[in-house]
């Protein structure tokens, strides 16, 4: 299945670089570093492009803070030259939960499997 999954994935976009795009940044881009979750980055040789090829899904959320910078031109060097001093209040990097079964579900939510019961509140029945 291994085999064959990496074959649809050359081939499809959703999941990890479509075979063109592989090949364009083997001839073209000159490898930049690699994020915590298997991302790789990739520039052009005057540096005016900037990409990604993402390990697995497609998802803009995937991508750390600090190569999101690197990426949109914020900063010129990359993480792997000059790494972002990080604080110990910063909380690490979440992808986006949206639409998966981990998004958040405020309270009284219908999602929510358990709703807490309410003190404040007494349902009305007729006599």
């Amino acid at each position: 299945m291994g085999i064959l999954k990496k074959i649809l994935s050359a081939v499809t976009w959703w999941d990890g670089a479509t075979l063109n795009t592989r090949i364009w940044s083997w001839r073209h881009g000159t490898k930049v570093g690699e994020d915590g979750q298997g991302n790789v980055f990739y520039q052009n040789a005057d540096g005016s492009r900037r990409w990604v090829i993402y390990n697995g899904e497609v998802e803009g959320s995937r991508i750390d803070p600090d190569w999101h910078g690197w990426l949109h031109h914020t900063w010129n060097e990359p993480p792997t030259e000059r790494p972002l001093t990080h604080r110990k209040w910063e909380k690490p990097h979440v992808p986006n939960l949206t639409g998966t079964p981990a998004a958040y579900a405020p309270a009284g939510s219908i999602r929510n499997p358990e709703p807490k019961p309410r003190a404040d509140y007494e349902a009305w029945s007729p006599e």
